[in-house]
């Protein structure tokens, strides 16, 4: 399949582009930052998502939603990190939603609607230490009755303090590192014995520790089958991680963006420094580099929506690639910027910050590159 959108895909994005510069451009980000918004984003901008049927991506078109894929999710995810959007697109449009997808219908009219309304905000509780590990899922899930009794800690679980409903990976039986046992539970946050202690991320985004402590839960919470969530949890890191290798690739991109057009007026030595053929190569490296990310980006979404069994690898490799690129992207900007990049005058210093969030979410670079090898024998 050609590395390229397609013109429906085309017309998605320049409706996005629009929007996001129009409803969301940075400027929106310092705003909701500045006045330490308790859950991090707008509850009017999830609404407008809504009304352009954003929120709706991955919902079939029987339930009310575009019934679209990956490739337009990540459409609109990379305008959100070009933009530095604060938004739960990501953990309930994309990986929220694509779990509910493998599902029971019961769950997903009971979801849905909230969804497409722009109502309802999902959180995703899977890891429990301080790095992306979901092969160490430890918390336990017992019976009780005709469902489960959920006790543990998970982190790092972005939106965890404004969701309303959180998707928990436990265990009903096994061990720690065991492929299988694990299971996936739709929790209401209202739920006794929920509890969460909330915290700021480095790019102002909110994200919590959250607390289950005999937490009950019906049959009807299982998303999938009882000790065989391996299937399900696989569905949702891919989407979570292609969607976020989408999003950095665009606070890559923005980065650059606005580097170049920092350079072409900043006049150094009597001449504007974007003449100086040293940085005329970085930037051109630069180029190449987010360039070879959007192709990975691309393709990772592709196989994803082909249903492809080589998708898995791609994921790792296109999380990998965009987290390395924009890596540089950041990097190089503050350096091109000088000193005032590290002011918070200049935008660029909130791309790095944006890049560090992103980076951790859903396995960093080190973790993803890892992945890739194992796949490959190594």
């Amino acid at each position: 399949m050609p590395l390229y959108l397609n013109d429906d895909q085309k017309m998605l994005h320049d409706s996005t582009v629009e929007f996001m510069k129009g409803e969301a451009p940075v400027s929106h980000m310092r705003e909701f930052r500045d006045k330490q918004c308790k859950d991090g984003f707008s509850h009017a901008l999830w609404k407008q998502f809504a009304e352009m049927g954003f929120t709706g991506i991955l919902i079939g078109e029987d339930e009310g939603g575009l019934g679209l894929g990956h490739v337009e999710a990540g459409v609109v995810l990379e305008e959100i990190g070009r933009n530095l959007t604060p938004s739960p697109f990501l953990t309930t449009a994309v990986a929220g939603v694509e779990a509910l997808n493998a599902g029971g219908k019961a769950l997903r009219d009971k979801y849905f609607p909230g969804i497409l309304s722009g109502d309802t905000v999902l959180a995703l509780a899977i890891d429990e230490g301080a790095k992306h590990r979901p092969d160490q899922i430890g918390m336990a899930a017992t019976r009780e009755g005709n469902g489960f009794k959920l006790d543990g800690k998970k982190q790092f679980v972005v939106q965890g303090g404004s969701a309303d409903m959180v998707l928990v990976a436990a265990r009903t039986s096994g061990k720690a590192g065991d492929e299988k046992g694990l299971t996936l539970f739709a929790v209401d946050t209202s739920a006794k014995g929920v509890s969460r202690d909330n915290a700021r991320l480095v790019d102002s985004a909110m994200a919590a520790h959250m607390q289950f402590d005999g937490v009950l839960v019906d049959a009807d919470a299982v998303v999938g089958e009882v000790d065989d969530g391996d299937a399900v949890l696989r569905r949702l890191l891919n989407a979570g991680r292609s969607g976020a290798a989408a999003e950095t690739l665009g606070v890559g991109s923005g980065a650059m963006d606005i580097t170049v057009d920092y350079i072409k007026g900043r006049s150094q030595f009597g001449s504007l420094i974007g003449s100086f053929q040293a940085l005329q190569h970085r930037i051109s490296h630069l180029y190449s580099e987010i360039e070879v990310a959007r192709a990975c980006v691309l393709k990772a979404q592709q196989l994803l929506d082909e249903g492809s069994a080589s998708a898995d690898m791609m994921v790792s490799v296109a999380k990998a690639k965009a987290g390395k690129a924009t890596a540089l992207s950041v990097k190089e900007g503050v350096q091109m910027h000088g000193g005032v990049g590290m002011t918070d005058e200049y935008d660029i210093g909130l791309y790095m910050k944006r890049d560090r969030a992103l980076q951790e979410f859903m396995g960093d670079v080190n973790y993803h590159t890892n992945l890739v090898a194992e796949m490959q024998g190594y």
